[in-house]
């Protein structure tokens, strides 16, 4: 009789101690630290946070990172050793890093391009995520889906090798390792307006602010700075919003007609899709982007409350390969815009039947 082999299962959860990661850490000759593709707020936060922690415990560390990219997010970058990739003309690391740290995602599909690179070097990576979902990206791993963002778990790395959070400022309190840090958690939680900002997470934005993070600056810096362009493709995409979902839900859609109209550009699309959630009726939103070869998919959704319960739209985005938390994830679908929206609707009336039962 022959008998099958037992069906492994691969849990994304922790599978070492962040003393564990500080000490390869800082045994490490080079590090390169990376994210996903496109990067926002919290990966380029997480990214050059990771940098300042290298640079204070005097261990040399780079950052690659995969565009597209806001500009005004990259504004915060400062000194620090940073390789931008464009995607679409690839370059890769060369073989002199001993350390690899990925944050803020351990999924394959979105560290794109840089993929081979990495799984040619499992052992030597390192992944440090607050995300539910994620793949074997790495020999040793710390997830923490209670972080109201990466930068927030990075926090205690920073604190296990005894770095100064204040670590790095200029005369202006700019480009700061609490800077950084900050740029991720506030970013992640909407400037402390979603769900996931706790009171964990205002307390620890108090101790940033504490050691010098201008945060009026900060913000001015990073939302109040963005082009024309954005604005006019931000009204396309409103003026194309229509209910679904038994009118709980926003959809809006914007094609590439729409981005060579106004000459706004992709990585100008941050926060779109939060707009139409000022809307009382609405439980969720969603915003579908047409790229090359696939559709961009953008979710969102509020808290519950006693008469409303909440859309899980990790678990809707799940269903397309795509993943996040519970009020904000993303997904891609290789299909037409029409299409795509018609999958979604139905996903969405799928979960929302299987909540009411």
């Amino acid at each position: 009789m022959t008998v099958s082999p037992p069906v492994t299962t691969f849990c994304y959860e922790t599978n070492c101690s962040l003393a564990e990661v500080a000490s390869r850490v800082q045994a490490a000759k080079r590090v390169l630290v990376t994210t996903h593709s496109k990067p926002d707020g919290d990966a380029i936060g997480s990214v050059l946070a990771t940098l300042r922690i290298c640079r204070a415990r005097s261990v040399a560390a780079e950052g690659w990172m995969v565009g597209p990219f806001e500009e005004n997010l990259l504004e915060v970058v400062g000194g620090d050793a940073v390789v931008r990739v464009d995607p679409k003309k690839p370059h890769f690391p060369d073989d002199s890093f001993d350390l690899v740290v990925v944050v803020d995602t351990g999924a394959w599909s979105q560290v794109e391009v840089l993929a081979p690179w990495i799984r040619q070097r499992h052992a030597s990576v390192i992944n440090l995520d607050h995300h539910a979902r994620g793949d074997a990206i790495a020999s040793s791993r710390v997830v923490d889906v209670r972080c109201g963002s990466c930068t927030a778990l990075l926090v205690r790395l920073a604190d296990e090798l005894k770095v100064d959070l204040g670590y790095g400022a200029d005369g202006a309190g700019r480009y700061s390792l609490a800077e950084a840090l900050y740029v991720g958690l506030a970013t992640d939680t909407g400037w402390f307006r979603f769900a996931n900002a706790r009171a964990s997470e205002f307390a620890l934005a108090a101790r940033l602010l504490s050691v010098g993070v201008q945060k009026d600056e900060l913000y001015a810096r990073l939302e109040q700075c963005h082009r024309l362009e954005r604005v006019l493709l931000e009204s396309r995409a409103l003026s194309s919003l229509r209910t679904i979902s038994g009118g709980c839900v926003a959809l809006m859609q914007l094609s590439k007609d729409d981005f060579a109209a106004t000459g706004g550009l992709p990585e100008e699309l941050a926060g779109v899709v939060n707009l139409p959630l000022m809307a009382s009726s609405l439980r969720a939103s969603v915003l579908l982007v047409e790229q090359e070869g696939a559709i961009k998919v953008s979710f969102r959704s509020k808290p519950a409350l006693a008469s409303r319960a909440c859309i899980d739209v990790n678990q809707v985005a799940s269903t397309f390969g795509g993943g996040g938390h519970v009020h904000a994830a993303g997904a891609r679908i290789a299909s037409t815009l029409s299409d795509a929206a018609l999958q979604i609707e139905r996903a969405l009336d799928r979960s929302l039947n299987h909540s009411s039962l």
